[in-house]
């Protein structure tokens, strides 16, 4: 089988974990957080890469335009065909993207961080869900037996290696959030009572939840703030009066 076909398989087993219980509580809970975030990403092309479980992710996005990529065309015709490396969409053409576990489940994730920069516009922005490595989600994952079903035989990346590869394409993390600390389990009942643990996670250990969520911002290249200089010219001889606001710059204030 060739990577690409095994990328692909594994996509589907993936969305077909999503169908399960576990998959569709865990879902919920992303839904929940995403539809606090999207509101607020102003734009008017979004774009989702990968389609899992039955949730509508893009809901609460504010763009008029929405359009979902994945390997493979919808039974209604509404889903564009293409793969997450090789994006089929023009350069600076979108303002928001939206990655459900894409960078766990494909073969290049720096390369689907590459074309998602150029996709993006300047000001664009990226929500990235992935599972979290340093949980028990993970843990069972090093567990799981050969071969690995979904989700445990996806690439499983540490919450900081997301960030360094995105600053390293000159995005700005404007937003993180870790959710789902209750341990994978399929008793769907027993899950459904420890829904008191994502409460207790994000104050007693926040950095074990299942998932995070990252939401970055692509900077607009070439533009630099200029510092200020306070050195103060001291008056020789006569005093000389120097206009106070002379060659100053304002730092620019994030909104």
């Amino acid at each position: 089988m060739s990577q690409a076909n095994s990328c692909t398989a594994q996509w589907r087993q993936l969305r077909e974990w999503f169908d399960s219980p576990l998959g569709r509580s865990l879902q919920g809970r992303e839904a929940h957080h995403i539809r606090a975030v999207l509101p607020n990403l102003y734009g008017t092309v979004a774009a989702q890469l990968g389609q899992i479980g039955q949730l509508n992710l893009m809901d609460a996005c504010i763009a008029p335009t929405r359009i979902l990529l994945d390997h493979h065309a919808g039974p209604d015709g509404c889903v564009v065909r293409g793969l997450p490396e090789a994006l089929p969409l023009d350069t600076k053409s979108a303002d928001v993207l939206i990655l459900p576990h894409t960078l766990d489940f494909c073969d290049d994730p720096h390369q689907v961080l590459r074309e998602v920069s150029r996709v993006l516009r300047p000001e664009g922005h990226v929500v990235i869900l992935g599972f979290n490595p340093m949980s028990l989600w993970g843990f069972r994952r090093l567990t799981a037996r050969r071969p690995r079903v979904a989700p445990w035989c996806g690439k499983f990346f540490r919450l900081s290696r997301i960030k360094d590869w995105l600053a390293l394409l000159d995005f700005e993390t404007t937003h993180g959030r870790m959710l789902y600390y209750r341990p994978p389990l399929r008793n769907e009942g027993f899950m459904h009572r420890l829904h008191f643990l994502d409460k207790m996670g994000d104050r007693w250990w926040p950095m074990m939840a299942g998932v995070y969520l990252v939401v970055a911002k692509k900077r607009v290249v070439g533009v630099t703030p200029l510092p200020l200089s306070w050195k103060t010219k001291r008056a020789v001889g006569r005093a000389a009066t120097q206009p106070a606001a002379r060659g100053m710059i304002l730092p620019f204030r994030k909104q």
